[in-house]
């Protein structure tokens, strides 16, 4: 009787939806098609706009600091910058113990708490924007809270990739990151507008008068309308909250992947653990960013991270130090600097761009008559709030039909391709910034500058599928999912050097010198790319 009963019991579990599954061999066509197909685009379509919420999250505060500024909030221009800087170090930070939750804790205890997590950084930001005199500190603990939304791409990704077969992981890794980076553009689009309605009443509190007038994608929006700031991180609760309910019931974990997840409570405090050791690491690094050139500070961060990491105790270590293993093979190695060239631009780009056209196209060279030339205001220039997000949307948009193309025909043939228009792409943006920057009339050149940033975009989408694409075939079941989580978490820092290069470049007046020095780094990535995966006697032929 007693056997009947844990026979039925087995079976029960099994039977359940988001009950953990021992037997996985998607390499099987057979097995594929019966089952797995099925389960895998279950945890997929579950994956994908939990993954997109995170993008919004972590990216918000680009948005947010605007309207706090257009608000009267008693902080500076760079006090509001530092706010976006914070975010994008911890999401980057994050994603490398990230990288490793699923092996330890199991895709579905590891998408369902990171979800659920988020709702801190939305919830604590709606709350501290309802009183303009909330401490600046509060401000930045927002915001470094806000990275396990970047942070949550390397989990996600490493997620996914044990579910699809290598024929497939174009098309498996494509739809979850390229539809998960529509987070940066819906982000762009909805906080404009919710911010412009009380949706939340009473809940949500009082409205505040803008000092200064702001706009949507639809319209300027003039000084003394009542604004909803708050509505900015409230409005991700009424998504976040459904999403961590279907990642519990709806996802599963992979006993091939996650031999020992444990229960659900200790999963979570795997989880915990390791994204405190990245809160860590990421308050340390914003410290040291305030005491040393950034490209000392960035190095030291993550090395930390990686140290921190071989010290937590107990039962993770084993897993922890069994993992360190890709950092022995090149492979991670080319393919990081490879990923750097593709999400590293395409991240590095969405915060950067906003910068440059309201700083390039804002202001206009104006000639006295007696020659002297002077920089003036703009009457009529472009507003960044209105095109700012189309370049991010065709890179989201098109990342998945890298993934598919490079499923064909292999992803380091898409990958040289692209790295030939992102050189050229780069050359030329450089050469028309320069000539917007110094010219009477820059509105001329904002077309051109427009289209060639969105060609950057495109190409960096695609590349962004075929480089996935090469580390699941590249790697095996056991290294795929911390080789994803890696390199995606290196290649995040461009959120953080693009717009500090280009602001920098821009302001000293010479901004073609950033975009010249990215083609450079693109033409080595062309030569890496190359070298290992195309030339003949390559180590893995076009992979």
């Amino acid at each position: 009787m007693a056997n009947s009963t844990a026979s039925a019991g087995h079976i029960g579990a099994r039977n359940r939806t988001n009950a953990d599954i021992e037997h996985w061999d998607v390499e099987s066509e057979e097995f594929w098609e019966r089952e797995g197909k099925r389960i895998a685009s279950r945890n997929l379509w579950i994956s994908i706009p939990s993954l997109l919420m995170g993008f919004a999250v972590w990216l918000m505060w680009g948005m947010i600091t605007t309207q706090m500024k257009n608000l009267g909030f008693p902080f500076t221009i760079d006090q509001l910058f530092t706010l976006s800087a914070i975010a994008g170090l911890s999401g980057a930070t994050l994603r490398i113990p990230a990288s490793f939750m699923i092996k330890i804790a199991g895709g579905r205890n590891t998408v369902f708490l990171t979800t659920a997590l988020l709702m801190i950084p939305a919830a604590g930001t709606g709350i501290a924007l309802m009183n303009p005199d909330t401490p600046f500190i509060v401000f930045q603990a927002l915001a470094l809270l806000s990275g396990i939304g970047g942070g949550n791409f390397a989990c996600s990704m490493s997620n996914i990739s044990t579910f699809y077969p290598k024929s497939k992981q174009g098309y498996g890794l494509g739809m979850n990151a390229g539809l998960g980076n529509f987070g940066v553009t819906t982000m762009q689009v909805v906080i404009p507008l919710v911010m412009t309605v009380g949706i939340f009443g009473a809940l949500a509190g009082d409205p505040m008068q803008l000092q200064s007038p702001s706009g949507t994608l639809i319209g300027r929006i003039e000084a003394g309308t009542d604004t909803w700031i708050q509505n900015a991180g409230f409005i991700w609760l009424v998504f976040l909250i459904p999403l961590a309910f279907a990642g519990w019931f709806g996802m599963n974990n992979l006993k091939v992947v996650t031999p020992n997840p444990g229960n659900p409570l200790s999963a979570f405090g795997k989880i915990l653990g390791l994204y405190g050791v990245g809160i860590l690491a990421s308050i340390a690094g914003v410290w040291a960013l305030s005491v040393l050139n950034m490209w000392l500070a960035l190095p030291l961060t993550i090395v930390l991270t990686l140290i921190l990491l071989r010290l937590i105790p107990g039962d993770i270590k084993p897993n922890i130090q069994n993992q360190f293993a890709i950092f022995s093979n090149k492979h991670t190695w080319s393919m990081t600097v490879l990923y750097i060239l593709t999400f590293g631009s395409f991240i590095g780009f969405s915060a950067a761009l906003p910068l440059s056209i309201s700083v390039i196209f804002g202001n206009m060279m104006d000639v006295a008559a007696d020659g002297t030339v002077t920089r003036v205001v703009n009457p009529d220039a472009p507003s960044a709030l209105t095109w700012a997000w189309m370049g991010p949307f065709v890179g989201a948009l098109i990342r998945p039909v890298g993934g598919w193309i490079s499923d064909k025909v292999g992803g380091s043939i898409v990958t040289q391709i692209i790295s030939v228009v992102m050189v050229a792409a780069s050359v030329a943006t450089g050469y028309v910034m320069m000539l917007a920057y110094n010219s009477t009339d820059p509105n001329a050149y904002f077309a051109p500058f427009l289209i060639l940033f969105i060609i950057m975009f495109a190409a960096s989408g695609i590349g962004n599928g075929s480089t996935f694409r090469s580390i699941g075939f590249i790697f095996n079941q056991q290294q795929k999912g911390p080789v994803l989580g890696w390199t995606s978490a290196v290649a995040a820092y461009g959120a953080f050097i693009a717009p500090r290069v280009m602001g920098q470049e821009i302001q000293a007046g010479t901004p073609e010198v950033a975009m010249y020095g990215f083609a450079v780094f693109y033409a080595l990535c062309l030569v890496v790319n190359w070298w290992f995966y195309l030339r003949k006697g390559a180590y893995i032929k076009n992979p």
